[in-house]
């Protein structure tokens, strides 16, 4: 891996080089997409099917196009029973921290009466995406549907696009929605999924809010569709921060590093480091490693493009550059972890120690593995029970209430020059 000083201008590269991969760049491909979504709210059924015939190779129909219970059925007979365990117990870890972030409504009374409050209530359907064809994701599967189940939503609709040539979901697939809890599952992929999914079609009915990560199509379907219905964010390729110092492991660091980097070709792989002994042993390790794993022409292509090494004196400025990038993962190996972890304000999940390394968090651990990338995590959560929560604000006033205040009502609202909003509140104390 390059390894380069830290200074504002290695970093200010960088972060102009990883914004680059934001979804919001591939200019080239929104008249593709925008099309198949005009298309799909156009023709409904019928574009969806031809848009599945060509892309993904199989004779759909508008009949074929959701799993039957007993296709999940013979799923269950395809999935190897330890796997199924794993998956089940991977599903109540998910469960039970995300039970953790339920919130209450809640009512406050005044002396006067007067009531004041919040309502919290499930949105009504919400439309998971899982990546599929020549892939399965099911721990995608279960971090989508999980939280949208504890939320309390009605209808929850999987939609993931059937095996290449094939009009079958991959078995895990099926048998990872069906324990996380789906209502519905549908094959269908790319941006008509989320097109059919948002306007609705004869046989797919249109949600309230669209999760989940997926190919540049899936984002650019989720951001032409924002509006008509809601969206958790727009996913960017994979990325891993690592702050670690003299204590580290350098085969860990790299291990880690690397488990990010063989996403594809886009996803960003950083170490930022005070030692430059750790930066050297890191960089062999890698190399060591590049020997032995699969998939070794991506990782390749992953750390000549947004791989760095990057060393400064102080912890202070890579903390600093670590807050600047906003990681999706961000792995502290240092001597005092916590210490560090207190000061870092932007990432999408923060791994503390050696042995939290970033796949539990991805698999197992339980927090939602769906997170801000691309520097989103400035501004952005992870999936979360709240993206599938409803806010409500309750107001009743009792006439004194209103009375104490009305006179200050109707000044605030002649300042912003709109009187009727003053006379609505005036009319209910003219004498």
């Amino acid at each position: 891996m390059r390894t380069v000083r830290l200074n504002d201008k290695t970093k200010e590269d960088i972060l102009s080089s990883l914004l680059k991969r934001s979804p919001s760049q591939y200019t080239e491909y929104e008249e593709t997409v925008k099309n198949i979504v005009s298309d799909v709210i156009d023709r409904g059924d019928d574009a969806v099917v031809e848009y599945t015939k060509k892309f993904d190779g199989w004779d759909a129909s508008p009949d074929k196009l959701k799993v039957t219970r007993q296709e999940i059925e013979d799923a269950y007979k395809e999935v190897d029973e330890k796997f199924i365990d794993i998956l089940k117990e991977a599903a109540e870890n998910i469960r039970e921290f995300h039970k953790r972030q339920m919130h209450e409504s809640w009512i406050t009374t005044k002396e006067d009466g007067s009531i004041l409050g919040q309502r919290i209530t499930p949105i009504d359907s919400v439309g998971c995406y899982a990546p599929g064809g020549k892939a399965y994701y099911p721990s995608s599967v279960l971090m989508n549907i999980i939280p949208a189940k504890v939320a309390g939503v009605k209808r929850i609709v999987l939609a993931t696009p059937a095996m290449k040539g094939s009009d079958k979901v991959h078995p895990i697939t099926l048998v990872a929605a069906d324990i996380a809890g789906a209502d519905e599952i549908i094959k269908v992929g790319g941006a008509q999924a989320v097109a059919a999914m948002a306007y609705g079609t004869a046989s797919i009915e249109r949600v309230c809010k669209i999760t989940g990560p997926g190919n540049i199509f899936v984002a650019l379907a989720k951001k032409a569709c924002f509006g008509v219905v809601g969206i958790d964010s727009i996913a960017g390729p994979s990325e891993i921060l690592v702050i670690a110092d003299e204590t580290a492991d350098p085969k860990f660091v790299a291990a880690d590093l690397l488990s990010q980097a063989e996403h594809d070709e886009l996803a960003s792989a950083i170490l930022l480091t005070d030692s430059e002994k750790l930066a050297k042993e890191v960089s062999d390790e890698v190399d060591n490693f590049l020997k032995v794993l699969d998939r070794t022409e991506i990782i390749e292509k992953s750390l000549d493009n947004y791989g760095y090494i990057l060393v400064a004196d102080k912890m202070d400025d890579l903390i600093d550059a670590a807050n600047d990038i906003a990681s999706e993962h961000l792995e502290i190996q240092t001597k005092y972890p916590y210490e560090v972890m207190t000061k870092i304000r932007n990432a999408g999940a923060i791994f503390i120690g050696p042995y939290s390394s970033e796949p539990l968090g991805d698999y197992f651990a339980g927090p939602n593995h769906i997170l801000p990338t691309n520097g989103t995590a400035r501004f952005f959560s992870p999936l979360n029970v709240d993206e599938f929560l409803k806010k409500t604000s309750l107001i009743s006033f009792s006439k004194a209430g209103l009375e104490a205040v009305h006179d200050k009502i109707e000044y605030f609202a002649k300042q912003e020059k709109l009187t009727a909003h003053a006379n609505s509140i005036k009319v209910r104390f003219d004498q």
